[in-house]
């Protein structure tokens, strides 16, 4: 059974720093791709960034030159780090994971909340 436990979220005041961290477990499949959704109050979940085992990266535009994923692939770990927060970025942030063969793993979310 696929189990994914974040970790990190917070309040925090504009402009501040948060560093997520999400720690994959239970499940014999390899994992492709792990990442970071969030989804705001009435607004769809959207990807935030994702990482390959490669170590190739994608980020939403919103973020790119503020947040930064990384990853322990011997850990199953992915941390995103946050940087120069906006009250935009408030949102719970959910980790996933891409299994070979199985498809995509969710966490429970962590909520992230920037203050003005």
């Amino acid at each position: 059974q696929v189990h994914l436990v974040e970790s990190g979220g917070g309040l925090v005041q504009a402009g501040g720093s948060l560093r997520l961290s999400c720690a994959a477990s239970g499940s014999r499949f390899s994992i492709l791709a792990m990442g970071w959704y969030r989804q705001a109050p009435g607004k769809q979940r959207e990807l935030v960034a994702r990482i390959t085992t490669g170590g190739s990266t994608n980020y939403a535009d919103t973020v790119k030159g503020r947040f930064t994923i990384s990853r322990d692939n011997a850990k199953n770990t992915v941390y995103l780090r946050l940087n120069s927060l906006k009250p935009e970025d408030t949102a719970v942030y959910y980790c996933y994971a891409l299994y070979a063969g199985l498809g995509d793993g969710w966490g429970q979310g962590t909520q992230v909340t920037v203050s003005s």
